[in-house]
């Protein structure tokens, strides 16, 4: 799209970045900026926080969970502040861009990775307009987000895994990743139905387990495709695996399967399980500490380093 097109002229792929509005400390906020349109769906929205930093802040793709039914890119798990995530990747001098995925019943798998590369390739294209830095990514997300940043992390290699819809061209590939206690292995994954007692106060679409709606109809290699220890490779972006031990969820066994074949193969990851913690930090006293960790790390492979130092 040209500066004279108008947003909407012909079946447009995306839309241009919108004007942000300023916060008291300088950080510029930009609303429902449409990354893509995947003709048949609801337009694909991010929204961007960029901090006021003396050179273009790398940026970091925030992807939310929500089981692959629900979820909202403005919503954080209950255990955690309102804009908690944003504003500490913030004050770390990051950007971070919190992401609109497809669920489960919209489509099936892969449409949600395609959806977070179209935003990674939306990101670098407009990276001028935005003021940030792309030359490294980072990705963060937790459960079906921690999955979905895994899948983006380790398929950077996979051109037949772009999907087609939004800007095309930029690399979706991203340098570092977090993931919050995020499925890794799903022929592994306990098929969990909710308790009877649970199960009779909801809808009929939660009473099956998340993972069928995703896999609906998969078979052979594309069934493989949809689990992140499939695509491990040596040259796999530093991953930082953060999981609770006490997760009935997501069990953290999931984390330890994609720790150990990324370890097997000499790619860079770090595995801290959380003692006693369920799933979205539940019963964990210091839920501060985990956040910082997490954005430290990305800080740590994003930022420029003084001394020169590498990090693992």
């Amino acid at each position: 799209m040209s500066e004279d097109t108008p947003a909407w002229a012909g079946p447009a792929r995306f839309l241009r970045p919108v004007e942000p509005t300023r916060r008291p400390d300088g950080t510029r906020h930009f609303s429902a900026m449409t990354y893509a349109v995947a003709f048949g769906y609801r337009p694909l929205q991010l929204d961007l926080w960029v901090p006021a930093t003396s050179t273009p802040a790398p940026v970091v793709v925030w992807v939310h969970g929500g089981a692959f039914m629900m979820g909202d890119r403005r919503l954080l798990p209950e255990t955690l502040r309102p804009d908690q995530v944003f504003q500490a990747l913030t004050a770390a001098g990051l950007a971070v861009a919190t992401i609109d995925y497809r669920h489960a019943l919209e489509a099936p798998f892969p449409a949600q990775l395609h959806d977070a590369k179209a935003a990674v390739r939306w990101l670098r294209a407009h990276a001028a307009e935005l003021a940030i830095g792309t030359e490294r990514i980072g990705a963060w997300g937790e459960s079906a987000g921690g999955y979905i940043a895994a899948l983006l992390g380790l398929t950077g290699h996979r051109p037949d895994l772009e999907g087609t819809h939004g800007v095309l061209g930029p690399s979706s590939s991203v340098d570092v990743v977090v993931d919050w206690y995020g499925l890794a292995d799903l022929s592994t994954m306990p098929r969990k139905a909710p308790p009877p007692e649970i199960a009779a106060l909801l809808p009929e679409e939660l009473r099956t387990p998340p993972e069928d709606h995703l896999l609906r109809g998969l078979t052979g290699d594309a069934l493989a495709d949809a689990s992140p220890v499939a695509h491990v490779r040596a040259d796999s972006p530093p991953f930082l695996l953060q999981h609770g031990t006490a997760d009935w969820l997501v069990p953290c066994d999931q984390s330890t399967q994609l720790a150990a074949v990324m370890q097997s193969v000499g790619a860079p990851v770090i595995l801290e399980p959380v003692p006693g913690a369920g799933h979205i930090w539940l019963g964990h006293p210091d839920v501060d500490a985990i956040v910082d960790r997490s954005v430290r790390y990305l800080a740590d492979h994003l930022l420029p380093d003084p001394t020169g130092a590498q990090h693992a």
